[in-house]
């Protein structure tokens, strides 16, 4: 498999199942399903909220219509963008698709005028804190029992974030129209 042949678009209903599942198995094991089909399709739909797949692509000229290798979620607020969910199948780890996920959502992030993107992760999860840290994410907090598993487990988690521009309004230089004597 090589990162050529993974094909990244926007989430579509249909995935939703699948993004789902993936959620299940690889972010929330051990938690709790709380991103079930019908919250991840709520997401999909949500005109504040961004979601999109990585596939495999096709030979046939699918455009990525293949399996379905990882996905990320992300809320966009006023300034502040959360980045809810982000995972990539074990099988497909280390091929940069997690990588190109985020671009998308940092890219998307910046065009939306965000001055910040914020994410939690499980605070033993050492792989995914050196995965936001080499993507220019910093730590800022630790929250103790933040994740609240079967058994009345608690799990801490570790906030990070990246800032994208200073906080405020985004800044706007008008200009007069052109008319024909300039």
């Amino acid at each position: 498999m090589t990162p050529r042949a993974i094909t990244i678009r926007l989430a579509e209903p249909r995935d939703s199942q699948a993004i789902a599942m993936m959620s299940r198995d690889f972010v929330e094991a051990g938690l709790g399903w709380k991103y079930d089909a019908a919250r991840v399709l709520r997401a999909i739909r949500d005109r504040e909220t961004l979601a999109v797949v990585a596939c495999e692509s096709v030979k046939s000229g699918g455009g990525g219509r293949g399996a379905i290798t990882g996905f990320a979620i992300m809320e966009f607020g006023e300034e502040r963008a959360h980045l809810v969910l982000l995972a990539v199948r074990p099988s497909h780890r280390r091929l940069g698709i997690g990588q190109r996920l985020l671009e998308w959502m940092l890219q998307s992030a910046r065009t939306a005028g965000m001055a910040s993107i914020h994410l939690e992760l499980r605070s033993g999860n050492d792989a995914a804190r050196r995965f936001y840290r080499a993507m220019s994410f910093y730590e800022t907090v630790l929250v103790p029992g933040y994740y609240r598993g079967g058994e009345g487990r608690k799990e801490g988690a570790l906030r990070m974030l990246r800032v994208l521009r200073a906080p405020g309004p985004v800044p706007f230089t008008w200009r007069p129209p052109k008319t024909e004597d300039t």
